[in-house]
Protein backbone atom coordinates (compact mmCIF):
# COMPACT_ATOMS: atom_id res chain seq x y z
CA UNK A 1 0.00 0.00 0.00
CA UNK A 2 1.13 3.52 -0.80
CA UNK A 3 -0.01 6.45 1.35
CA UNK A 4 0.67 10.17 1.20
CA UNK A 5 -0.27 13.45 2.84
CA UNK A 6 0.97 16.74 1.43
CA UNK A 7 -0.05 20.31 2.05
CA UNK A 8 0.58 23.68 0.50
CA UNK A 9 -0.63 27.26 0.74
CA UNK A 10 -2.42 28.68 -2.29
CA UNK A 11 -2.51 32.47 -2.57
CA UNK A 12 -6.20 32.82 -3.36
CA UNK A 13 -9.67 32.62 -1.82
CA UNK A 14 -10.94 29.22 -0.61
CA UNK A 15 -13.95 29.43 -2.98
CA UNK A 16 -11.67 29.79 -6.02
CA UNK A 17 -9.80 26.61 -5.09
CA UNK A 18 -12.97 24.70 -4.17
CA UNK A 19 -14.55 25.48 -7.54
CA UNK A 20 -11.89 23.28 -9.18
CA UNK A 21 -13.33 20.23 -7.41
CA UNK A 22 -16.82 20.75 -8.86
CA UNK A 23 -17.91 18.28 -11.53
CA UNK A 24 -17.90 20.91 -14.29
CA UNK A 25 -14.23 21.83 -13.60
CA UNK A 26 -12.69 18.45 -12.72
CA UNK A 27 -10.89 18.13 -16.08
CA UNK A 28 -8.93 21.31 -15.32
CA UNK A 29 -7.10 19.59 -12.47
CA UNK A 30 -7.36 16.02 -13.80
CA UNK A 31 -6.70 16.38 -17.55
CA UNK A 32 -6.54 12.60 -18.13
CA UNK A 33 -10.19 12.30 -17.05
CA UNK A 34 -12.11 12.07 -20.32
CA UNK A 35 -15.58 11.77 -18.84
CA UNK A 36 -17.07 12.44 -15.40
CA UNK A 37 -20.79 11.66 -15.24
CA UNK A 38 -23.01 11.79 -12.16
CA UNK A 39 -25.03 8.56 -11.91
CA UNK A 40 -26.38 8.64 -8.33
CA UNK A 41 -27.45 11.43 -5.91
CA UNK A 42 -25.98 14.96 -6.33
CA UNK A 43 -22.33 16.01 -6.41
CA UNK A 44 -22.67 17.65 -2.97
CA UNK A 45 -23.76 14.45 -1.18
CA UNK A 46 -21.99 11.63 0.59
CA UNK A 47 -22.80 8.50 -1.40
CA UNK A 48 -22.81 10.30 -4.74
CA UNK A 49 -21.50 8.13 -7.56
CA UNK A 50 -19.87 9.17 -10.80
CA UNK A 51 -18.80 7.11 -13.75
CA UNK A 52 -15.37 8.25 -14.76
CA UNK A 53 -13.34 7.48 -17.86
CA UNK A 54 -9.60 7.99 -17.56
CA UNK A 55 -7.06 7.86 -20.38
CA UNK A 56 -3.70 6.21 -19.78
CA UNK A 57 -1.84 6.29 -23.09
CA UNK A 58 -4.12 4.67 -25.67
CA UNK A 59 -6.13 2.78 -23.05
CA UNK A 60 -9.29 4.14 -21.42
CA UNK A 61 -10.27 2.84 -17.97
CA UNK A 62 -13.88 3.15 -16.80
CA UNK A 63 -14.75 2.95 -13.11
CA UNK A 64 -17.20 4.25 -10.50
CA UNK A 65 -16.09 7.00 -8.10
CA UNK A 66 -17.97 7.18 -4.79
CA UNK A 67 -18.02 10.26 -2.56
CA UNK A 68 -17.21 9.13 1.01
CA UNK A 69 -17.17 12.58 2.65
CA UNK A 70 -18.40 16.01 1.61
CA UNK A 71 -18.21 19.21 3.62
CA UNK A 72 -18.72 22.71 2.26
CA UNK A 73 -18.39 25.26 5.07
CA UNK A 74 -17.26 28.87 4.82
CA UNK A 75 -13.80 28.20 6.27
CA UNK A 76 -13.38 24.47 5.55
CA UNK A 77 -14.06 22.34 2.48
CA UNK A 78 -13.52 18.60 2.27
CA UNK A 79 -14.19 15.93 -0.33
CA UNK A 80 -13.12 12.31 -0.02
CA UNK A 81 -13.58 9.84 -2.86
CA UNK A 82 -12.81 6.20 -3.53
CA UNK A 83 -12.67 3.97 -6.61
CA UNK A 84 -11.22 0.70 -7.86
CA UNK A 85 -8.94 1.07 -10.87
CA UNK A 86 -8.33 -1.80 -13.27
CA UNK A 87 -9.75 -4.33 -10.79
CA UNK A 88 -6.33 -4.14 -9.11
CA UNK A 89 -6.12 -0.92 -7.06
CA UNK A 90 -8.44 0.64 -4.51
CA UNK A 91 -7.67 4.35 -4.48
CA UNK A 92 -8.93 6.74 -1.82
CA UNK A 93 -8.29 10.47 -2.21
CA UNK A 94 -9.04 13.32 0.18
CA UNK A 95 -9.02 17.01 -0.75
CA UNK A 96 -9.24 19.39 2.21
CA UNK A 97 -9.20 23.18 2.04
CA UNK A 98 -8.83 25.43 5.07
CA UNK A 99 -9.37 29.18 4.91
CA UNK A 100 -6.35 31.02 6.30
CA UNK A 101 -7.52 34.46 5.13
CA UNK A 102 -9.52 35.96 2.25
CA UNK A 103 -6.46 35.56 0.05
CA UNK A 104 -4.85 32.36 1.38
CA UNK A 105 -6.03 28.76 1.45
CA UNK A 106 -4.30 25.71 2.88
CA UNK A 107 -4.70 22.71 0.54
CA UNK A 108 -4.21 19.26 2.10
CA UNK A 109 -4.10 16.30 -0.27
CA UNK A 110 -4.14 12.82 1.24
CA UNK A 111 -4.45 9.48 -0.41
CA UNK A 112 -3.97 5.78 -0.35
CA UNK A 113 -3.44 3.27 -3.15
CA UNK A 114 -3.98 -0.32 -2.05
CA UNK A 115 -3.62 -3.47 -4.14
CA UNK A 116 -6.90 -5.43 -4.01
CA UNK A 117 -5.44 -8.62 -5.46
CA UNK A 118 -2.09 -10.29 -6.02
CA UNK A 119 -1.41 -8.39 -9.26
CA UNK A 120 -2.25 -5.03 -7.68
CA UNK A 121 -0.11 -5.67 -4.60
CA UNK A 122 2.81 -6.87 -6.74
CA UNK A 123 2.60 -3.82 -9.01
CA UNK A 124 2.61 -1.47 -6.02
CA UNK A 125 5.70 -3.20 -4.60
CA UNK A 126 7.46 -2.85 -7.95
CA UNK A 127 6.51 0.81 -8.34
CA UNK A 128 8.68 3.46 -6.78
CA UNK A 129 7.72 5.80 -3.99
CA UNK A 130 9.66 8.51 -5.80
CA UNK A 131 7.41 8.12 -8.85
CA UNK A 132 4.26 8.31 -6.69
CA UNK A 133 5.56 11.41 -4.89
CA UNK A 134 6.18 13.04 -8.27
CA UNK A 135 2.54 12.41 -9.31
CA UNK A 136 1.27 13.84 -6.00
CA UNK A 137 3.45 16.98 -6.33
CA UNK A 138 2.38 17.47 -9.97
CA UNK A 139 -1.29 17.26 -8.99
CA UNK A 140 -0.84 19.79 -6.21
CA UNK A 141 0.99 22.13 -8.58
CA UNK A 142 -1.82 21.77 -11.15
CA UNK A 143 -4.44 22.72 -8.51
CA UNK A 144 -2.32 25.71 -7.49
CA UNK A 145 -1.87 26.90 -11.11
CA UNK A 146 -5.56 26.52 -11.99
CA UNK A 147 -6.67 28.29 -8.78
CA UNK A 148 -4.38 31.21 -9.60
CA UNK A 149 -5.88 31.42 -13.11
CA UNK A 150 -9.35 31.71 -11.56
CA UNK A 151 -8.06 34.29 -9.10
CA UNK A 152 -6.68 36.44 -11.93
CA UNK A 153 -9.88 36.19 -13.99
CA UNK A 154 -11.98 37.31 -10.99
CA UNK A 155 -9.92 40.45 -10.35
Amino acid sequence: MIQWKEETIIETNIENVWSLFLDKNIKKIMPKVEEHTLIEKTEEEVGAKHQQKYREGKRIETYIVETLAYENLEDKKHKKISFVLGKAFEITLSFKLLKISDTQTKFIYEGRNRGVNFVGRAMLKLGSEKSNNKVVKEFMQKVKEEAMKISKSVI
